[in-house]
């Protein structure tokens, strides 16, 4: 909790430890960092930084396995919840998601349409995902750069399904392209339907000056006033662009750098308006 009282949660963070033949990563697959990024680092990360809780997002490199995010959970319920990651290819996971929050700590799912991703959106192959979440009552995290306006049909067929833009909906190709403006107004398009909502997360991943990353301002403005308090959360995305800022910098990004953020706008952004769309008490 900061000097103001607000309850300060992040809205994605990865964890993962080394490569062992019990826990083997995806061959090709890079981590964002060279070396593990354990529990007890960002319980430390956390702490110095002023951050109540994360939602560990499990990262793509080990494969769709929850495991070591569920054992943050179990040792610091408290800290840490989890956006689990699920075989998006097999329709026979939709049989998992009705049980999906009996793992202790277990939120929701996240899910990644990138590159040769795309194509289980244009294939249909992810089609059962929308209706089995939205009856399990499970909130999405998706990243899905370049595909938003796919997501305009799946928010209008699914109007009690939350759907979570991860990361204003970039990446770091879009960025060298020169291309976050276009990427943005297809972001903001999708704010008339209430069940989306939008993490202005990762934001010194995306920016090519040096804290407070100035040049990231009218984009975080512009999915704010789309979206409001209430639909935008803070995040750090941390163990990418780690190098560019201290934990506490990202925080105080949000805290100290943005005028155009009220102090009841802050409560929200820094932590109550992710705790209530996850249902994360």
């Amino acid at each position: 909790m900061d000097v103001a009282g607000r309850t300060i949660v992040d809205a994605q963070v990865h964890l993962w430890k080394a490569e062992s033949p019990d826990w083997p990563w995806v061959p090709g697959r890079k981590p964002q960092l060279p070396e593990p990024f354990l529990i007890e680092k960002l319980v430390a990360l956390m702490d110095e930084a002023g951050v109540d809780r994360c939602v560990i997002v499990p990262p793509s490199w080990p494969g769709d396995r929850n495991d070591y995010g569920l054992e943050a959970a179990r040792q610091y319920p408290n800290r840490f919840a989890v956006m689990g990651r699920i075989p998006l290819q097999d329709a026979n996971s939709a049989k998992l998601l009705a049980n999906w929050k009996q793992q202790p700590g277990m939120l929701g799912v996240r899910v990644t349409f990138m590159r040769e991703q795309s194509e289980l959106l244009t294939s249909g192959a992810a089609d059962w995902l929308w209706p089995a979440a939205e009856k399990a009552g499970l909130p999405v995290m998706f990243l899905a750069p370049g595909n938003i306006p796919k997501f305009a049909p799946i928010a209008e067929r699914h109007p009690g399904l939350p759907l979570i833009i991860d990361h204003m909906s970039l990446m770091l190709e879009i960025a060298k392209e020169g291309k976050i403006r276009e990427a943005i107004d297809e972001v903001v398009k999708l704010a008339r339907f209430p069940n989306v909502s939008v993490k202005l997360s990762s934001a010194p991943t995306y920016s090519f000056e040096p804290y407070p990353w100035r040049d990231m301002a009218e984009h975080i403005k512009r999915c704010f006033d789309a979206y409001g308090p209430q639909r935008c959360y803070w995040g750090t995305d941390l163990t990418n662009a780690f190098a560019k800022s201290t934990y506490r910098q990202r925080v105080t990004h949000f805290t100290e750098e943005l005028p155009f953020l009220s102090e009841s706008d802050k409560d929200w952004v820094m932590g109550k308006a992710i705790l209530a769309r996850l249902g994360w008490k």
